[in-house]
């Protein structure tokens, strides 16, 4: 159980404007985050201006709380280790300030090496098409050509996690189990994985919303596809269920 604060603002604002707690409290795992950004402290550092504050319900009471609990998730793809033994935990938050925390102290999408992944879903489900929250369930898939790795990748995955964690799809957030960003030679991979494929009303609010937010022009269309059908077929064979 988690105390919600009641904001007056919504979420999504509030995910922009709140001042990131430099001590990262509330966030575990730190130590089995990739590299930190160059220059970076380190999140076990105190912040030299933050003041003291002594009663600790007090300083909960400071903390925006977000709808339920994410974990991010890190993927290096090791020839010599299984699958599962590539992936990796690096900590679970739920509040504004802890994620801001997380998010500034790792590096971006696009300073990671060629077949790492970051995942971010929420608490309780995997990364892997077999989960069983996602085994039924797809992805709204967005390709990214070499270039944009530089232009596009870093701002888009952002946008991503605050279009997650600020339920910025509405009624239609609880069909969203979390998202993916995949780094690749031939080009970087952004998707929104949800839990029902058959949920058409839903995925198509989700796939227009998300569309929006990241300013893709209309005419250039991202499509959903099913889980069952990427896992039984190459990337270059599978048909979209739905396209925005």
């Amino acid at each position: 159980m988690f105390t919600v604060l009641i904001l007056h603002q919504p979420l999504s604002v509030a995910l922009r404007n709140t001042s990131l707690l430099a001590t990262g409290r509330g966030c575990t795992g730190f130590s089995r985050c990739p590299p930190l950004a160059p220059g970076t402290p380190h999140p076990s550092s105190p912040p030299p201006s933050l003041p003291q504050i002594k009663d600790k319900r007090q300083h909960r009471k400071q903390k925006h709380y977000v709808c339920g609990l994410w974990a991010l998730w890190y993927f290096k793809n090791d020839k010599s280790k299984s699958w599962t033994e590539n992936l990796r935990l690096i900590s679970k938050f739920d509040t504004v300030e802890d994620f801001w925390a997380l998010y500034n102290h790792i590096q971006q999408p696009s300073k990671l090496g060629y077949g790492c992944d970051y995942c971010l879903f929420k608490d309780g489900i995997k990364p892997m098409w077999e989960d069983d929250r996602n085994k039924l369930g797809g992805r709204w898939l967005m390709t990214l050509n070499k270039q944009q790795r530089h232009n596009d990748l870093d701002r888009f995955w952002m946008e991503t996690l605050l279009c997650l964690v600020g339920e910025s799809f509405d009624e239609a957030s609880e069909d969203v189990c979390g998202a993916v960003v995949n780094v690749r030679p031939k080009g970087d991979k952004i998707a929104i994985w949800t839990s029902n494929c058959q949920n058409r009303d839903s995925i198509m609010t989700i796939g227009q919303l998300y569309k929006e937010r990241l300013n893709i022009p209309i005419k250039a269309l991202i499509g959903y596809q099913s889980h069952d059908d990427t896992s039984s077929k190459s990337g270059s064979t599978t048909k979209n269920m739905y396209s925005v």
